[in-house]
Formats: structure tokens, sequence, C-alpha cells
């Protein structure tokens, strides 16, 4: 069974390789501005979660995940041909929402700024004027 340092390793290397495809050489637009957020790869390498974000709605999120999952074969293919493994893993697309979350919850700090009334010391200093 591989280490925990080469299933990072391989994740990595497979996200890079993908990445690179996506960005490079498939000529879909329906794939522009995809990004590979991030991979895990299970501990006997047979297995590889691929996590894709874009910008756009749910149904934008949906045509990129048909798009990648009909690629996935020639994905694959690429990938293996670029990287010394035996055994190539299976590619398991999914849509990473962390982008959106991360996005969201600046927008309520930003509100929260906004809204914050003036703390007590800057009070005081326009109370004095």
């Amino acid at each position: 069974m591989p280490s925990s340092v080469r299933q990072k390793r391989v994740a990595e290397r497979i996200q890079a390789e993908i990445s690179g495809l996506i960005q490079r050489e498939m000529n879909d637009p329906r794939l522009a501005m995809v990004t590979v957020t991030v991979v895990t790869v299970d501990r006997e390498l047979a297995h590889a979660d691929v996590f894709v974000s874009t910008v756009g709605d749910e149904t934008r999120q949906k045509e990129v995940l048909q798009v990648l999952n009909g690629a996935k074969g020639f994905i694959r293919r690429e990938v293996s041909h670029r990287m010394d493994l035996r055994r190539m893993p299976q590619l398991v697309f999914h849509w990473d929402a962390s982008p959106d979350k991360a996005e969201h919850v600046s927008q309520l700090l930003d509100e929260l700024k906004a809204s914050k009334p003036p703390s007590e010391t800057e009070a005081s200093a326009t109370d004095d004027h």
C-alpha cells in the first residue's frame, strides 16, 4: 500500500495534469474558467475524487460536470500517458461548493463591518469635539 506522502503526490500530479488539459488542450467552451480545486486519491490509488469549480449558477454546474463526465475516458487516458503509474485511478468528478461558501462568508463579514456601530473610544472622541 502506498504511503500517505505518495498518495498526496499522486493527487497533486493528477490535479495539475487535469488542470492543464482543461485549460490548454480541451477546446470546449463549456469548460472555460473551470478550476480543479482539489483531488483526493484513496489508499489503493484506485479512485480519484476530482473537485471542480467555476463561476455560474446551478445550470452551469450541471453542464460542467456533464461535460467532464462525458470526457472522463479521454481525460483518464491523457493523464495516464503523462504519469508513470502502474494503474491510473478511476476519476470521479464532483462539484466543489467551497468557493461559493467562501464568497458568501466574505459578503456576510462585509455586511457586518458596514453595519457595525463605532467603538466606544471612537464615540467618546467624537463627543469631546
